[in-house]
């Protein structure tokens, strides 16, 4: 049996350089061709290749046999995704249920998209979605290698850090910890840049972090977080952050990332450190306890939209990244400084034994051992008779003793 030669496909470079001939976006490529514009942007990376019949119409569309007029892009405020994929069902993203899906994408596939926004205005149009609010012309490109490491960081910080606050507000239900939580993440990111730069999703790798700072038993300890913040006005989202805040740790994460984020379970239980069967099962927990309390979200895309519409109601605002940067470079200082004074005392504290401690053996006294044989020393008593006669004769005598040691005259 032969197989048929695959279409010639381009270079990544090519391929984007075709596209924007064009003047087509990725998300028309992606309308055109029926799949994500993550996966068009890692074909363009060159992370994957197209296989099958996409490769086919993904050639004929560079090429022009295949015409597609750019269409308008979705103005709905970022919200949730800005770390995501879109928020719709994509093909290939299956629902959970009891027995776990068998066919699943890629998680090259998944790539995060873009929040330049710092928050939506609360006006009516289209429902709000997870991903982000992205246009054409602001549609984010692959870093470019010229870039210094500052620019990228900060390129990477003003793409993700707005959309991951809201998430990890809806984790969390505090906006202190939630921009907290962001700041240590990017700090780390700093100090680790060369790891996360070449990190193949570094937006998935400080979204991790973060979510694990937040959800940190440890903060319970800390003073101002013993009083709850005040909730959100509406009294539906104040239900909805509710429900959310009652669930396990691990079950409120999976299904903010699956359902609110927009991964797909086999990401979803990557980042939770679980298996796929295990975070399916947390999926359907969660939302049957979120259906029990609130009916009206029993739906999957009514819950997607109200998890949103609750981030979207906060004015969540991320520092500079420039601020970002400097406290993580001061972190770094203070933790440098502290190792460096450790060092010193513990070579002190060895130079000090070394030259306290004895240079050869001494061995030890040994114990002491009873003597046998030794009449008992006897207490002094009351004189007897003679001997008090005695001492009487004694004292009586001259000064110069007894008379037979007297010398005499010759």
């Amino acid at each position: 049996m032969t197989r048929t030669p695959e279409t010639p496909l381009p270079s990544p470079k090519e391929c984007r350089r075709l596209r924007e001939a064009q003047s087509l976006s990725q998300a028309d490529v992606a309308a055109a061709l029926g799949v994500t514009r993550a996966t068009v942007r890692s074909w363009e990376n060159g992370r994957t290749t197209p296989r099958g019949t996409n490769r086919d119409a993904y050639v004929r569309l560079l090429t022009g046999a295949q015409k597609v007029t750019p269409h308008q892009e979705n103005p709905a405020p970022a919200l949730v995704g800005a770390a995501t994929g879109p928020v719709q069902a994509s093909p290939g993203r299956a629902e959970p249920a009891p027995e776990p899906p068998s066919e699943t994408p890629p998680a090259s596939e998944l790539a995060p998209e873009p929040d330049p926004e710092l928050g939506p205005d609360p006006a009516p149009g289209p429902e709000p979605e997870l991903g982000s609010e992205l246009s054409p012309e602001a549609e984010p490109e692959p870093l470019s290698p010229s870039l210094t490491p500052d620019q990228a960081f900060d390129a990477l910080y003003a793409f993700c850090a707005p959309a991951l606050v809201r998430q990890t507000y809806l984790l969390t239900g505090r906006r202190e910890l939630a921009r907290e939580s962001v700041e240590c993440a990017f700090q780390l990111a700093w100090y680790r840049w060369p790891e996360v730069a070449m990190d193949r999703d570094p937006a998935g790798w400080v979204r991790a972090t973060a979510h694990e700072f937040a959800l940190s038993p440890w903060h319970r300890l800390r003073p101002r977080h013993r009083n709850p913040e005040p909730p959100p006005a509406a009294p539906a989202d104040r239900a909805l952050l509710d429900v959310l805040l009652q669930l396990p740790p691990v079950y409120r994460r999976t299904l903010l990332l699956y359902d609110g984020v927009g991964l797909d379970l086999p990401e979803t239980a990557a980042e939770t450190e679980a298996s796929t069967p295990a975070a399916a099962n947390r999926l359907l927990h969660a939302r049957e306890a979120v259906a029990t309390r609130l009916p009206e979200l029993a739906e999957p895309k009514e819950l997607h939209r109200r998890l949103a519409e609750v981030a979207s109601a906060e004015r969540l605002h991320a520092a500079k990244p420039t601020t970002v940067r400097w406290g993580g470079e001061q972190r770094a200082r203070h933790w440098t400084r502290a190792a460096i004074a450790f060092t010193v005392v513990l070579i002190g504290a060895t130079t000090l034994t070394l030259r306290t401690a004895p240079d050869h053996y001494e061995p030890p006294l040994a114990p002491g051992a009873t003597v046998h044989g030794v009449p008992p020393r006897v207490a002094p008593g009351p004189l007897s008779a003679e001997q008090l006669a005695l001492r009487a004769k004694l004292k009586g005598e001259t000064v110069s003793g007894p008379e037979r040691l007297v010398p005499e005259a010759g």
